[in-house]
Order: structure tokens, then sequence, then C-alpha cells
């Protein structure tokens, strides 16, 4: 129904002076976006003692992160030193349903992760026999699954739209409130279905991470020890508070009407769920364990003795 070949992204500022500056910062997030996720991967997969069901979702979490960032960065990249900052029709088709799947899938991860460690520390008993290999893998096929729905219901009705007064995307990638924004026809359906979604995935998994952690807190409070109570408050606190940022900023930008849209305060928001929280994941979830602490230096020395 759209009568455009390409779309003009706008990107971040209009500022030619500081298009170079920016063009190094987010390279330099993008490489350590890709070092940390890409590192954790790997040393999951080669240390036999991170074969666990926390470090398997921490792995798939790194993975959605890693794409995640892939699918935008490359992309913005390139633009902050075009010209011409142009994206091809089917390219922002294909960069919104990426982008749509893996959100999502990041979202779900985060709720799994955290009714991961609720049994793990309120149910230990129980924990080898209810989080299965089977299980785990059933849960992440499903969390997948659920991201493929989403993004090609959201990429069907959003590009079934007609953008016949202009072309220029206020935004530094395909999203779907600014095409909605762009678009002549009446958006009032697009709006209720990615509102719909967005509850459903967002709300439920923000409200499974917040239970869980208010159980874990309660048992964490039950610990005799000061020194083990202050270690489980300082890791689990990180965690949550990442979550928070990420929910937060994510129900800022989608759950809102398009006639409220703000270009430059939701690029903020944006810009800090899809590329600072994917860089700090690694270091929150990961590097204030000792157990991929260990990981890390087993794998240095192996590599040190064997060159």
């Amino acid at each position: 129904h759209s009568e455009v070949t390409e779309f003009i992204l706008s990107g971040l500022t209009d500022h030619l002076e500081l298009q170079v500056p920016l063009f190094v910062m987010f390279l330099l997030i993008y490489g350590i976006t890709l070092v940390g996720n890409g590192g954790m991967i790997l040393l999951i997969t080669i240390d036999p003692r991170l074969h666990t069901p926390m470090y398997f979702f921490l792995r798939n979490l790194s993975f959605c992160d890693l794409c995640f960032s892939s699918i935008i960065f490359p992309k913005m990249l390139m633009n902050f030193l075009a010209e011409k900052k142009s994206i091809s029709y089917t390219a922002c088709v294909v960069q919104m349903s990426l982008f749509l799947a893996f959100a999502d899938v990041g979202c779900l991860l985060l709720a799994v992760m955290a009714y991961d460690r609720y049994v793990a520390i309120c149910h230990p008993l129980l924990y080898t026999v209810t989080m299965s290999s089977r299980l785990c893998k059933q849960l992440v096929a499903g969390v997948y699954a659920v991201g493929l729905v989403d993004s090609m219901i959201n990429t069907c009705f959003t590009f079934q739209l007609s953008f016949c007064s202009s072309n220029i995307i206020n935004y530094f990638f395909c999203d779907i409130p600014p095409l909605l924004a762009l678009s002549c026809s009446d958006t009032r359906i697009n709006e209720i279905v990615l509102f719909a979604f967005t509850c459903c995935i967002t709300v439920i998994s923000f409200v499974t991470v917040l239970l869980s952690y208010v159980y874990i807190i309660s048992t964490i409070l039950q610990i005799r020890s000061t020194e083990g109570r202050r270690k489980a408050f300082s890791t689990y606190s990180f965690h949550l508070t990442a979550v928070v940022l990420l929910f937060g900023a994510i129900i800022f930008v989608y759950l809102r009407p398009t006639s409220s849209y703000s270009k430059d305060i939701d690029k903020v928001a944006s810009l800090f769920y899809m590329l600072v929280i994917p860089m700090l994941n690694p270091l929150i979830y990961s590097l204030r364990n000792t157990e991929v602490k260990d990981a890390l230096r087993r794998a240095m020395s192996k590599l040190l003795t064997n060159s």
C-alpha cells in the first residue's frame, strides 16, 4: 500500500560537527558489546562447569543482545558518515521485523532467568528436577516463537499503511512509532495491536521478574550471615536495577499514543535500552559472578599454557 521505495532516516542529530564524534563513540560501544557478549557465549560454550540452566539462559541472552545490537548499529554507524541517510523499503521491513523479534526475546528471557533464580534460591532441593534440560530448551523455544509471532503481526500491520506525504523517518532506524507518525493512513488499529502486544509481553515479563525478586529478597532476608546477605543483595540489586531501567524505557516508548510521540526524548530512551543495556548485560549478569571469573581465569590459563 506504500508509494515509497525507500525511507530517509533523520538520525540522532542534524548537527554535522557531531557526526564524527558520535560515530567514534557508538563504534566503541558496539565493539564492547560484540566483545562482551561474544566472549560470554564462547566462555559458557567451552567451560563444562558453566553448562547449567542459569548459564544456558545467559548464553541465549548474550546471543540475543549480540543480534539486537547488530540489527541497529551497522546502519546507524554508516549513516553518521553518509550524505544520504537512506534505507530501502525492503531493508526497513527486515530491520523492523528482526528488531521486534529480538526485543521480545530479550524481555522474555529476563523473565525466564528471574524464574530460574527464584527456583534456585527459594526451592534449591527441587531445582535440578524443576529446571530440567528439556524444560530449559522448551522455555527458550517458546520465547523465540512469541517473538516471531509478534514481529510478523506488527510488521505486516505497519507496512500495510500508506506513506504518501513523506518518506523521512524522524528516527535512527525503522521502528513502529515513527512510522505510524509518518503514515497518512488511519493508524488506530495499529496502535491497538502494538499496545496489546507490548502490554502482554512487557507487563507479563516485568511482573514475573518483580514477583520472582520479591520472593528472592524475602529468602535472602532469612539468611543469618550478614556477609551472606550483603553479597546476595549486592548481586541481585544490580540485576533488578538493570531490568527496571530496561522495562521502564520500553514502556515509555511503546505504551504511549502516537500523538504524544517526541522524537528527541524517544531517541534517548531507545538508545538506552537498545545499545547501552546490551553492552552492560555481560558485566551486570556475569563479571560480578565468581563462577564466570573462575571460568575466565581457567580459559586464560589454558590459552597461555597452549601458546
